[in-house]
């Protein structure tokens, strides 16, 4: 007994001196390069407007853009967002799997589809501003891959309104043209974000926006009347479904999104105070999240409580909106990797 007290103090002493090592090892493992820049020290192509500094050098290695996940730049709050978002989805997509059989239950299919297609989504978001400052091509290759995952959640919103949130009477008008036009949107979106990314600097500022935008404004037109309908022809007695308060949530927090989408705000109210916090993209990002976590919440109620109303619907098509989701994605990623060779050409012309 006259040992043990000796060798647990000792145990101690040794484990407080390898926390005291924790700070020296972290510095040792980040990078030593400065952390950020201004707008005079990276390409045009990496600028934002109303930011000036907040950058991170390019060319540096791949291991410095990842271990900038905990530093302070001008892209933290966007990395961290929907990298938080994706793990969220993450531990409710376990969740879900737990009740849902997404294998045997075909119906279950389009549930699975929008789940997979949030994470793949906010997974190349998150890698798409955390990794882009890494050269002028990785920067043009990252958003296209982004782009690519915004046109894939869009499919798949269309695809669970359509499957699960749809009146029998909505279905009814749009059945012959919904989801042929919600591939050519979803595609027409990723496509025209490239190629507005791509010409962003050669083409006038408000066409660029025209080509990004407009496709984006028709797709979500057009994926959203279902739950529109829906919640305009909702009887009284319906309005304490759980599921149209979280289609409301969705609506609200969509529309708030696409507005600090679209204008720079508050960073040209407030120029040079929003350099690390408080961009209209950040902002962007948390209502989007907020977005797809309640109308995930409202498609899996809607799945759990409707079932006799899609079923009818139906039938047993979801195979053949699955292949469409296939469709889609191979189509979005030819479209990526051609804008790719684009830049590549243009680059090396600009070497030249």
């Amino acid at each position: 007994m006259a040992t043990i007290v000796p060798e647990k103090l000792t145990r101690l002493f040794i484990n407080v001196q390898q926390l005291w090592q924790v700070p020296r090892l972290l510095e040792m493992a980040f990078p030593s390069s400065p952390c950020t820049v201004s707008t005079s020290d990276v390409p045009k192509v990496f600028w934002k407007p109303y930011i000036h500094t907040g950058y991170r050098p390019v060319n540096q290695t791949w291991k410095y853009y990842f271990l900038t996940l905990f530093q302070q730049h001008n892209e933290a709050v966007n990395v961290w967002t929907h990298l938080v978002a994706a793990l969220i989805l993450l531990l409710r997509f376990r969740r879900l799997s737990q009740t849902v059989d997404f294998v045997s239950d075909p119906h279950a299919h389009p549930l699975f589809i929008i789940v997979i297609a949030s994470i793949t989504y906010l997974t190349f978001s998150t890698l798409a501003h955390l990794l882009q400052a890494k050269s002028e091509f990785w920067h043009y290759s990252f958003f296209f891959m982004d782009y690519v995952g915004v046109a894939i959640y869009q499919y798949s919103s269309a695809l669970v309104h359509y499957y699960y949130a749809i009146e029998p009477d909505w279905h009814a008008r749009i059945m012959g043209f919904y989801m042929p036009g919600a591939v050519l949107l979803a595609w027409l979106s990723c496509a025209g974000s490239c190629y507005a990314k791509y010409r962003y600097h050669q083409l006038p500022h408000h066409l660029s926006r025209l080509c990004q935008e407009m496709p984006l404004g028709l797709a979500y037109a057009l994926d959203i009347s279902p739950v529109i309908h829906r919640l305009y022809t909702a009887q009284p007695s319906e309005q304490v479904d759980p599921a149209l308060l979280y289609h409301k949530y969705q609506v609200l927090f969509f529309l708030i999104s696409a507005f600090f989408f679209s204008y720079p705000y508050p960073e040209k109210w407030f120029p040079g105070k929003c350099h690390f916090f408080g961009q209209g993209h950040q902002i962007f990002h948390v209502f989007l999240v907020l977005c797809t976590l309640a109308q995930v919440q409202a498609v899996a109620l809607d799945y759990e409580s409707r079932r006799e109303i899609y079923t009818s619907l139906h039938g047993d098509q979801t195979h053949n909106f699955s292949a469409l989701c296939f469709f889609t994605v191979a189509c979005c990623l030819l479209t990526a990797a051609y804008m790719t060779s684009k830049v590549k050409c243009k680059l090396n012309c600009k070497e030249e």
